[in-house]
């Protein structure tokens, strides 16, 4: 390809804007510039049926942690028709892929070649141009704003499927399964201020709803596709340590209605992915 010559306001100009969005390239302030063109091109279509202006409004609808970051399950457009898989648990690029508008990747599963983990739409990363991923991997953040993109996904999903505004065929308690089988893997430390979406042994939790704390002991089934029923103490308001059992129904209505929140975790119970 010939080479391009620009002249030196115009390599000025996109060094302002190079510097000013944190871009990790030329070429990433090229495209973006390409994007904004072709945003303004079809916000001018008079009949407003064009289905990449459809989706756009979808994505900006979203109230999610970051612009640039978005778990796969919730991805309805492609802004550079290009997207950049990541792994959240190991911050391993997976792939990149060139896709077609209306994106379809309702089904999406692999394996991530580093750590091992067995991946799908509800734990996959897809990162946009505009993140400057270069920056952030120099400065040691990008791990902790993937895990923080899946928090953030893992919550609102819940959230949302409490509310019955979930627009998924999947069931509530399957989606408990999933969130909290990733979790155990990941070996995560969950947020305080986050109600948790999983049940762990060694893990205090602070009931919102009974004002109760309850310390999961130990699981007391091995289901395979399901939540399993645990040994806990319960703590009650008049300070009582009342050994129990709860079965996975009650596990899966307390996450699903987001009433758990972490209080306590021992030791040892999780430590840091590789």
């Amino acid at each position: 390809m010939a080479t391009i010559r620009v002249k030196d306001w115009t390599k000025t100009e996109l060094e302002e804007i190079r510097n000013a969005e944190s871009h990790s390239s030329y070429d990433s302030v090229i495209k973006s510039l390409l994007k904004d063109r072709k945003l303004a091109k079809l916000a001018d279509d008079a009949s407003g049926t064009v289905t990449g202006n459809s989706v756009q409004s979808q994505d900006s609808a979203v109230d999610k942690a970051f612009d640039d970051l978005t778990v796969l399950g919730e991805l309805t457009a492609d802004h550079d028709d290009v997207l950049f898989l990541w792994c959240p648990n190991c911050g391993n690029e997976l792939v990149h892929l060139t896709v077609e508008r209306p994106l379809g990747l309702s089904v999406f599963e692999m394996e991530c070649q580093r750590c091992l983990t067995h991946l799908d739409s509800h734990a996959i990363v897809a990162i946009e141009l505009r993140y400057p991923i270069e920056q952030k991997m120099i400065e040691g953040q990008l791990r902790t704003d993937l895990k923080s993109c899946v928090i953030d996904y893992w919550d609102r999903t819940l959230e949302a499927a409490a509310n019955d505004t979930l627009e998924t065929e999947t069931p509530v308690d399957r989606l408990v399964w999933q969130f909290d089988q990733y979790h155990k893997q990941f070996t995560w430390d969950w947020p305080t201020d986050v109600p948790t979406v999983s049940f762990v042994p060694g893990v205090t939790y602070h009931n919102t709803t009974t004002d109760e704390r309850i310390e999961a002991v130990e699981a007391v089934t091995e289901n395979r596709n399901a939540m399993d029923s645990y040994k806990i103490r319960r703590c009650t308001a008049d300070s009582d340590d009342i050994p129990d059992q709860l079965d996975s129904s009650t596990i899966v209505d307390w996450i699903a209605n987001r009433e758990l929140v972490v209080t306590e975790q021992s030791v040892g119970t999780t430590k840091p992915a590789t």
